[in-house]
């Protein structure tokens, strides 16, 4: 009996034994197992991290490419404009330079021009008749003098030779009165003047007793009749802004 009793726990014990060993065995796969399935895991969440981060990156990247898309796009639309600025400011460069040169060459025309404009309207004073001689002899000197003067622009020049010939103009509608003398027969006698525009230019003696009329053809003062003495008297006082203006019989020399 013993026997058998040692024998059956030999057994028991054998078959424990390998019933452990064998635990054992399949235990250590299982561990593996999840060893290697937490390490998978491990790795994946770094690899989706990875992922992530450079998705980011990359949409950082889209988004600055469109950026510089767009700022690409307004520079190139405020090029544009600039350039058109450019062209036309360069086109206004160009059309200013072609009237300077033009500005030059109407100088060199306008220059001889005034030369000439001034020697006619001297000659044309000492054809007029003879009033106001002096000044309007002087304005001519004057108009010479600027002409060579360095300080006086071409422009300037030129307008005071066309207000020249305006007071020149004026002189055909005014009716003026003023005081000096004449030379009659060697006698010089104490005169008032009238002159009604160019159309009559007439003297009267202070006492009222003498008249004289300037004959433009002749370039001489001639005698008046009596019948002259009131209304040359009227245009004196008339000229003078004594009387009203009024119709007065006044000689006149017809154009030959």
């Amino acid at each position: 009996m013993s026997v058998k009793i040692r024998k059956s726990l030999v057994a028991s014990a054998l078959v424990g034994a390998a019933a452990l060993a064998s635990n054992n065995v399949m235990a250590d796969p299982l561990n593996d197992l999840h060893k290697a399935g937490a390490t998978i895991q491990t790795a994946a969440k770094k690899s989706q991290t990875k992922i992530d981060n450079i998705y980011g990156q990359t949409q950082e990247l889209i988004a600055d490419y469109r950026s510089t898309v767009d700022e690409t796009e307004i520079m190139k639309v405020y090029n544009d404009h600039v350039q058109r600025l450019v062209d036309d400011q360069n086109s206004q460069i160009e059309s200013l330079e072609r009237q300077i040169a033009g500005i030059d060459k109407t100088k060199q025309n306008v220059v001889p021009l005034m030369y000439r404009m001034i020697d006619t309207l001297e000659q044309f004073i000492k054809a007029d008749v003879p009033f106001d001689t002096e000044e309007r002899m002087e304005r001519i000197e004057k108009l010479r003098d600027i002409m060579t003067s360095a300080s006086v622009t071409t422009s300037e020049k030129f307008r005071q030779v066309l207000e020249a010939y305006m007071v020149e103009k004026d002189y055909s509608t005014t009716m003026v009165a003023n005081q000096g003398s004449l030379n009659i027969d060697g006698r010089d006698i104490s005169v008032d003047f009238a002159r009604l525009g160019r159309i009559a230019y007439v003297a009267q003696s202070f006492d009222q007793k003498s008249a004289w009329v300037w004959n433009n053809t002749t370039k001489q003062w001639e005698a008046l009749g009596d019948e002259f003495l009131k209304p040359i008297k009227e245009t004196i006082r008339m000229a003078r802004k004594q009387a009203a203006p009024d119709l007065v019989k006044l000689p006149i020399f017809g154009a030959e």
